[in-house]
């Protein structure tokens, strides 16, 4: 088993890291992504059609592989953020934050007491099936992290109350959605859009709390690092893996003689 980089750590000395969301129901995904060199990635539960055993062996994966793997969850609710972080994950991605009392409420699904009142249960993979119990809950307080997902105007109006919050790691933008609720569904470069990325990416550096997005291209991730991103989401599994095949087979279609007889 590799040590897992640390993220927190990563950003408190500005250095970005990057990781992107995994749809695809295969643990030998994240493993070909630890390979690859990323730092870690978003087993998505919310838009991938993943059951949450095969989460459990993605998560198991990743860890062993050297990838940090971060569970997104379907909807804010207690027992999907403890099932997410009993399986073993570093951190739970909660969609659809759009006040301060649902950012409350993810917070407190995601910690014991004292910070919160997560489900107890010391028989899971993340306590090492009880050999870990003594130490467990301290630790899981200490080393959980909560990313809490900002996708619409809502929660942008509420920012400022949200980033009080304590124990948000990450305050991420969804693109697509806020581009929705912007009036211009699905232009996620618009100049509303942006400028709204670029509005709350200030306010949460302000705050000290790491900022995340959505980005499908290295060129886009690197102009929204120097924005002040440090938790760049770059791109979804399926469409890497499309893209790397189009370039290949396009490649492939220009440099392959004609065999067409005239």
């Amino acid at each position: 088993m590799r040590i897992l980089k640390d993220l927190r750590a990563m950003w408190r000395q500005g250095t970005p890291a990057f990781g992107p969301f995994v749809q695809l129901n295969s643990p030998g995904i994240c493993e070909i992504l630890a390979h690859a060199g990323f730092d870690y990635c978003i087993i998505d539960l919310e838009h991938g059609v993943i059951h949450v055993d095969t989460a459990e062996n993605m998560v198991r994966a990743s860890i062993a592989a050297g990838i940090v793997p971060i569970v997104r969850v379907a909807f804010n609710r207690p027992e999907l953020i403890s099932q997410a972080l009993n399986i073993g994950a570093s951190g739970v991605h909660i969609p659809h934050i759009s006040t301060p009392e649902e950012a409350k409420q993810a917070v407190f699904a995601s910690k014991f007491f004292p910070l919160g009142g997560r489900g107890v249960c010391p028989f899971v993979r993340a306590a090492r099936y009880s050999a870990d119990k003594t130490i467990y809950y301290n630790k899981a307080n200490t080393e959980t992290m909560v990313i809490v997902a900002i996708e619409g105007t809502e929660g942008i109006d509420n920012l400022g109350e949200i980033l009080k919050v304590k124990g948000i790691d990450v305050i991420f933008v969804g693109p697509y959605d806020l581009s929705q609720s912007l009036g211009v569904p699905g232009q996620v470069t618009h100049q509303k859009v942006v400028d709204k990325v670029r509005e709350i990416a200030a306010m949460s550096k302000k705050a000290g709390v790491a900022v995340g997005l959505f980005v499908e291209t290295p060129e886009a991730a690197k102009e929204w690092v120097k924005q002040g991103v440090l938790y760049v989401s770059l791109d979804v599994d399926a469409a890497i893996f499309l893209k790397a095949s189009q370039s290949y087979i396009n490649q492939l279609r220009e440099t392959a003689p004609s065999t067409t007889r005239r």
